[in-house]
């Protein structure tokens, strides 16, 4: 998620003051000042989200030896898009009978080989959500990916919506230039042009 900042939580699953207050919970690194040290300070709306990890061998570490990918396009890279996520989400399962898996992988019949080296990261009541919602493993892998939807494409829905407004405005302006168009030369048009050749 390194291209997306608090600010674009704004209005979309927080207020103002809600991302204010969940930016400052990171220590974010900064600088340098003019000792020319780095310091860290709280976060701001205009501070991208931090890393899970400091680093990639960190990241690897954690992961089995695995680089974990960023996700920020993810739905808008994979044919299939939420349905593809969804059904790696929610699609693993023993392995059939002859085939064997090296240790550390798990068997998805979804994902390119059916062997991924991601444990599965969602289960049933895997969280609480605060408005009673049953958190079955199908409804949190499809928050997972309207989320993964939205982060892909914050502004999609400011584009539909201005895109709605230009085909308002066009449909009203086009008839209206096309008739100033026809009323304007049809004087043109019906003028009849003499030829005359010199005596």
């Amino acid at each position: 998620m390194e291209y997306l900042a608090f600010r674009n939580l704004v209005g979309v699953s927080h207020t103002e003051a809600e991302a204010k207050a969940l930016a400052e919970e990171f220590e974010i690194l900064d600088g340098p000042d003019e000792n020319g040290e780095m310091f860290t300070r709280p976060g701001k709306l205009s501070d991208h989200f931090p890393k899970p990890y400091p680093n990639p061998e960190a990241a690897r570490a954690a992961n089995n030896g695995a680089l974990p990918p960023d996700l920020s396009y993810i739905i808008n890279a994979r044919h299939g898009g939420e349905d593809y996520v969804f059904s790696l989400l929610t699609g693993y399962c023993d392995p059939p009978a002859g085939v064997s898996l090296r240790e550390g992988l798990h068997y998805n019949p979804f994902f390119p080989g059916q062997a991924i080296g991601m444990a599965p990261p969602i289960y049933n009541e895997i969280l609480e959500y605060e408005d009673g919602t049953p958190a079955t493993m199908s409804q949190v892998a499809k928050d997972v990916c309207t989320f993964l939807r939205w982060a892909s494409e914050p502004e999609h829905d400011d584009r539909k919506k201005m895109g709605l407004k230009v085909l308002m405005i066009a449909s009203i302006l086009i008839p209206l230039v096309y008739y100033m168009k026809r009323h304007r030369w049809s004087v043109l048009k019906s003028r009849k042009i003499a030829y005359r050749p010199p005596k």
